[in-house]
């Protein structure tokens, strides 16, 4: 199956050569992704797949220094999605596209999408981002773990004990108590993955279920995707 971007490929990429495939888990913090990306890579990997992860600020060249900048909370919109987008592109060069070609399976912690949600929810002109985007490959799925604000609010909680600023809206000025503001944010950015789902076609994940019962339907679902891959390319 040849992949496709959703403009132009990156300079001097082939996109007929890239052989595996790229699997993208999103939601909201808390909802999940993480523990459910761990058991996927495991069974996996136990079903003789190769697996590269790749996800938000984890870049060599920005990740720390993107990490460091939002510790001040002092961030303007532009520059944090600017940092973002060189976090994105830096792996997306340098880790998604090396593994792809080697026939790995990338299962990939977010992608652009919440990146484009949360710039859209500060202002950002969807001409702009589109075109900031438009050399991200196109995922062979994406699944959106759906989780209740209520959910979001505990699970937030009881793993981190506080809430974080920037995961809350607090740079928005929605309410100056956290809480509220988080409610606020994640309802704000449940109204734009659904618009997003609309667009790209997002499958939606019911994650508020347990961790066995999600990770059940998500490898039925993967499983389709690689016969699709592999077996018919």
């Amino acid at each position: 199956m040849k992949k496709q971007c959703y403009g132009n490929p990156p300079p001097g990429v082939k996109l007929e050569n890239l052989r595996g495939a790229l699997i993208v888990i999103e939601g909201a913090d808390s909802s999940g992704r993480s523990t459910q990306i761990a058991e996927l890579s495991e069974w996996l990997e136990q079903k003789g797949y190769a697996v590269a992860r790749s996800g938000l600020t984890r870049s060599i060249l920005v990740g720390s220094d993107l990490d460091k900048a939002k510790e001040g909370n002092v961030l303007s919109p532009r520059t944090m999605s600017l940092f973002y987008a060189t976090d994105f592109y830096d792996q997306l060069e340098n880790s998604i596209i090396p593994a792809l070609r080697a026939g790995y399976i990338v299962l990939a912690d977010r992608y652009i999408y919440t990146l484009i949600a949360r710039d859209s929810i500060r202002g950002g002109n969807p001409g702009w981002l589109d075109s900031l985007y438009s050399q991200a490959l196109m995922p062979n799925a994406v699944f959106f773990l759906m989780t209740s604000t209520r959910n979001l609010m505990e699970r937030t909680l009881s793993t981190h004990y506080r809430l974080d600023y920037w995961e809350s809206g607090m740079d928005l000025g929605l309410s100056r108590d956290w809480y509220e503001s988080f409610i606020l944010y994640q309802r704000r950015l449940r109204t734009e993955f659904k618009k997003l789902q609309q667009r790209y076609g997002f499958e939606m994940i019911n994650a508020n279920r347990s961790v066995s019962a999600i990770q059940k339907e998500l490898r039925a679902r993967v499983d389709i995707v690689l016969e699709r891959v592999y077996q018919r390319a």
